[in-house]
């Protein structure tokens, strides 16, 4: 991601100040007027871009500039109300907030891409309100409070902050790929780049690598997709879907009683920790060829080996009072989890017209989908009591330029 034209910056400590996070929103009403008037003015200056883009081929430098100050001012606002970032941002959209986006100069732009941007941004704007929430019916594009996964996100991480003085990474690195995917969009739109949004929900390396899982999501897919499958993919699914109904209630049962065994004896009972195991191995394979995160039929038994598959770690020990309010403990992490379905979702659908299109999966709605299944095995092998090592939210990051190899 670091040959985008947008691209993210993150110097945050994680560190918050649990005054200004209780009173987060009343300290961000100056910015909400701001933006709003600030929102305004790119509206106008963008239709004014618009038309000298299409009659010239070249973006005017200082709309360019204007609209680029909008979109940083916009990012610091949004972290700042996500909770990604801590200190008051500034007024005027300056470098050097802890959540930043960096974005390239003015470039041309080909005429016939200018006039149809709109029509072409539909997709992106769409997924814009799952991933971000709000977009253009909020107040600028930054409204966190209208849904999507920065609102989760900003919503947990309000508790999470007052009750540990700092934020989540996991949360932290979830709401800054909303916001740099949010950037990547309005960049578009507002003709600063012609560049497409991409999905892929990979950051820098400097927003922290992800600690070790013990349940991990291996992708070998090719991102070939065959047409007619991809066309008839729902109803290929029919048998699946009945399959997964009558497993899903025999699942349930066996989670029941897993719970209780290891209440009792400390750990999960082996038979039925390999049961569930497979159940969840499944449940990926099948989302996995439902959404087009994966191309082949998979099978009904969730062995392992195909494309999009799980590794999970063998029965242990398990403390017994985490064991008792595991599902409370889980609550966060399904809200977590509900807001990545959706991501998974657009994924699905998307990538139905790109397959069809061009007989393959684009990487970005892929590696997104995969990521939203890779948070969801994990949440259900917790809840599950596959392991207790708790789910982490943030998605994968790039190999640092520091790395041996």
């Amino acid at each position: 991601m670091s040959d985008r034209p947008v691209r993210l910056l993150v110097t945050d400590d994680l560190e918050r100040s649990r005054l200004t996070v209780f009173f987060r929103l009343l300290l961000a009403i100056p910015h909400f007027f701001w933006l709003g008037v600030w929102t305004f003015g790119a509206f106008f200056s963008a239709i004014a871009q618009w038309f000298v883009t299409v009659l010239r081929g070249r973006p005017v430098p200082r709309l360019h500039e204007f609209h680029i100050g909008y979109i940083r001012y916009a990012t610091h606002v949004g972290a700042y109300l996500a909770l990604a970032a801590n200190p008051f941002p500034g007024f005027l959209g300056a470098p050097g907030y802890p959540i930043d986006v960096e974005i390239a100069s003015a470039e041309r732009q080909g005429r016939l891409g200018a006039l149809l941007r709109l029509l072409l941004a539909l997709p992106a704007l769409f997924m814009l309100v799952l991933i971000s929430g709000g977009g253009p019916s909020g107040v600028g594009p930054y409204w966190v409070v209208s849904g999507g996964i920065v609102a989760a996100v900003a919503f947990l991480g309000w508790f999470a902050s007052l009750v540990r003085g700092c934020m989540p990474r996991g949360l932290r690195n979830l709401a800054a790929y909303g916001l740099r995917y949010t950037a990547e969009v309005y960049a578009y739109v507002l003709l600063v780049t012609p560049v497409y949004p991409s999905t892929d929900p990979r950051l820098p390396a400097h927003a922290g690598a992800p600690p070790s899982h013990p349940v991990r999501l291996d992708v070998v897919d090719d991102r070939r997709r065959s047409r007619l499958t991809t066309f008839f993919r729902f109803f290929l699914l029919v048998p699946h879907l009945v399959w997964f109904s009558f497993w899903g209630v025999l699942a349930l049962l066996i989670a029941v009683v897993q719970w209780f065994f290891t209440l009792v004896a400390g750990h999960p009972a082996s038979p039925l920790h390999r049961f569930l195991a497979a159940w969840v191995r499944y449940q990926t394979h099948l989302f996995a060829f439902g959404f087009l995160i994966a191309n082949p039929f998979p099978g009904f038994t969730g062995t392992p080996g195909y494309p999009v598959d799980l590794e999970l770690p063998p029965p242990g020990r398990q403390r017994r009072l985490v064991t008792l309010f595991r599902l409370p403990l889980a609550l966060p992490a399904f809200v977590v989890s509900g807001a990545l379905g959706w991501l998974l979702y657009a994924a699905g659908i998307g990538g139905w017209f790109a397959a069809l299109a061009l007989g393959r999966m684009p990487s970005g709605l892929r590696d997104a989908g995969a990521h939203a299944l890779r948070y969801s095995a994990q949440v259900n092998a917790y809840a599950l009591l596959l392991t207790e090592r708790y789910p982490f939210s943030g998605p994968p990051v790039e190999p640092s330029d520091d790395a041996p190899g």
